[in-house]
């Protein structure tokens, strides 16, 4: 099954704060899940995959910038 969040193409400041939020909304997810486990590794694993996230997210607002006046975003979620 799939599900398609975002399909179009956006101005650049509303690409970059579309963007934002989703990431912003995952790593939420894996900080509340940092606060409610005990188990330290995969503290650790979440703190990684935050780090990553932000990282990631820099270089994607970086590209954004430095691109069109448009930018096209698809996104799906896949599962199965």
């Amino acid at each position: 099954m799939t599900i398609q969040l975002i399909k179009g193409e956006f101005q650049v400041d509303d690409a970059i704060e579309l963007v934002t939020t989703m990431v912003q909304i995952k790593i939420k997810y894996h900080e509340r899940k940092i606060h409610s486990q005990m188990n330290e590794e995969d503290i650790k694993s979440r703190e990684g995959k935050i780090k990553n996230l932000q990282r990631e997210l820099s270089e994607m607002k970086e590209y954004m910038q430095q691109g069109e006046d448009k930018i096209a975003i698809i996104s799906h979620i896949n599962a199965g």
